[in-house]
């Protein structure tokens, strides 16, 4: 078994433990569906208990388009991005992404989608340790079930500006060239979908305009749709659409 295939499945398992909800039948609503918008998200609430429960706004995003997702600590925003990202099922109304509703996925249907059109940017960079920068990026590629371009991969390297960090561990490079490497990660197969997770909260000024204009301009140009949580006010300015929670 190669460290592709054991990373795998360690990446399986916590997929599972976060999706530990139960999955509902698909349900449709023909008034729902507007076809055109990459995002599109209606009368969507979830339960984590029997009294709590999170209702969200219904909006819509357009290929291209970005949007703040912001509210105070405890409001959902995280929430709203697993939703978003098919990590967390059982929920209440729709959730359209490509004119695919996730409810009607199986688990191994979403995971291929999750693959092919979602980039995810955690709060926490999770990269492999036991993998050196290429590999981490070359794995995202492999659990999309796409061939592992080295080519591609050191020209999504060379954007961000990791080219000589190739071969090094990602235990020897800084913290802000790990925050580069997961968010090379998460366009290395042109997602159609970039959901960032409190990318600039621990930066200070510079830095996080330097990774705000990065997402955005990487955004620009895979004309991704990019969705960014958070509760930093820099960030306003930055994005026009704001949808508070």
């Amino acid at each position: 078994m190669n460290i592709f295939h054991i990373c795998s499945k360690i990446l399986t398992a916590t997929y599972k433990t976060i999706t530990k909800f139960p999955l509902k039948r698909p349900c449709y609503h023909p008034d729902f569906f507007s076809f055109g918008f990459m995002i599109n998200v209606a009368n969507l609430s979830f339960s984590y208990s029997s009294n709590n429960t999170i209702v969200f706004p219904s909006f819509s995003l357009n290929q291209g388009e970005h949007c703040l997702l912001l509210g105070s600590s405890g409001s959902g925003k995280t929430t709203l991005l697993h939703l978003l990202g098919g990590l967390l099922r059982g929920y209440s109304g729709n959730i359209q992404l490509d004119n695919a509703e996730l409810s009607a996925f199986s688990e191994s249907q979403l995971d291929s989608f999750r693959g092919r059109n979602i980039g995810f940017i955690f709060q926490k960079n999770h990269l492999i340790s036991a993998l050196n920068v290429e590999k981490n990026l070359a794995m995202a590629s492999y659990l999309a079930g796409n061939e592992v371009d080295n080519e591609h991969t050191n020209d999504v390297l060379a954007e961000l500006n990791l080219a000589e960090k190739r071969k090094s561990s990602v235990l020897e490079i800084s913290h802000g060239q790990a925050q580069r490497v997961a968010i090379a990660r998460a366009v290395m197969n042109n997602p159609k979908i970039i959901l960032a997770d409190e990318p600039t909260s621990a930066l200070d000024d510079h830095n996080c305009e330097r990774v705000i204009n990065l997402l955005l301009e990487l955004a620009s140009r895979h004309k991704s749709t990019l969705v960014v949580a958070t509760h930093d006010q820099r960030l306003k300015s930055k994005i026009a659409k704001h949808i508070l929670l």
